[in-house]
């Protein structure tokens, strides 16, 4: 009798502690699902109203199908290019002229002689400012993919995600050298770049600036390919950038400052020279989430050019505060 008391107390235990178990696994509180060291991307993307800086003031709606690259020359016209063609704006952002081309353009850049040159997939295209082509540089290989380029007097130095490295360029289209490729005797850890988003541009003093996106750093070459400096901020926070490629593309305003645009968490900030987060000019809510590409450049009075190229519009930002 003491034995099946026994044996019936251990049953009763059991299902007891298997009903505790199944409790546990399938009726846990809602509160109990969530990960409380998960970042909240919603977070991310609130912008404190006191660090923006700027304010839109004017939009360009081009008629390009699909809208990748910005440029604006020394008399502050705006040059617009993607798909099929590219728009010539003046600086009150009437249109002046346009141009077909017969490939996609990913990227634009113009000379101080009206020189055009762009990016089309594995080659850079030069044409004059009546559209006429002048001629198309030969492609370095099945590789390349073209995304920035950028002019000095002597050379035009280009971008190339496919093969992670910077050309320099003669104004003819000859290849000279190949810059920031991994060199730790100089100090170069090379290009880190998981996606088609490599920019670079021309400093005040005719300085290159290439940002390694997989880094999240800025690096500064000058002509003969030494690394001269660099700087890093890697953050989830607005004074940073975080992902696996950021900043995408950057620009710079006449004080050396750099603008930058990011994908991930859409936004548009500047930096200071040294690397310090100073203000926002454009903030998440002013994007579609998921928008990538945000092209940007500068014109001579500081204004801001923002190309958003899921809206397929060019927002004006001018500095307010």
């Amino acid at each position: 009798m003491k034995q099946k008391v026994i044996i019936w107390l251990s049953l009763i235990l059991l299902l007891a502690v298997v009903a505790f178990m199944v409790k546990d696994f399938f009726y846990q509180p809602k509160s109990s699902n969530e990960n409380p060291y998960e970042y909240k991307m919603d977070k991310l993307r609130h912008i404190d109203s006191s660090l923006i800086a700027y304010a839109e003031f004017k939009q360009i709606s081009p008629d390009i199908e699909a809208l990748h690259g910005i440029a604006i020359d020394k008399e502050d016209n705006i040059y617009l290019a993607g798909k099929d063609k590219v728009m010539i704006y003046d600086n009150d952002l009437n249109l002046k002229s346009t141009f077909n081309i017969v490939y996609e353009a990913k990227c634009i850049t113009v000379g101080d002689d009206g020189k055009i040159y762009l990016g089309v997939n594995d080659h850079v295209e030069v044409y004059d400012n009546k559209g006429t082509k002048i001629k198309s540089w030969n492609p370095i290989n099945v590789k390349s993919v073209i995304t920035s380029i950028a002019l000095t007097d002597k050379y035009v130095y280009v971008a190339d995600a496919g093969n992670r490295i910077v050309y320099q360029y003669d104004n003819e289209g000859n290849l000279l050298k190949e810059i920031g490729k991994k060199n730790p005797e100089k100090g170069i850890q090379g290009f880190i770049i998981p996606s088609p988003y490599f920019d670079l541009l021309i400093g005040r003093e005719g300085e290159l600036w290439v940002v390694n996106p997989g880094r999240h750093q800025f690096e500064q070459y000058d002509a003969e390919g030494n690394l001269v400096s660099s700087w890093k901020r890697t953050s989830m926070d607005v004074d940073g950038f975080s992902g696996c490629c950021n900043p995408s593309n950057i620009a710079m305003l006449t004080d050396g400052s750099f603008i930058t645009s990011e994908k991930g968490i859409e936004r548009v900030k500047i930096h200071q020279p040294s690397g310090e987060f100073k203000c926002v000019v454009a903030s998440p809510d002013k994007f579609v989430e998921g928008t990538h590409g945000i092209d940007l450049a500068v014109d001579s009075k500081d204004r801001v050019y923002v190309l958003d190229p899921e809206k397929k519009i060019v927002s004006v930002y001018k500095l307010v505060k």
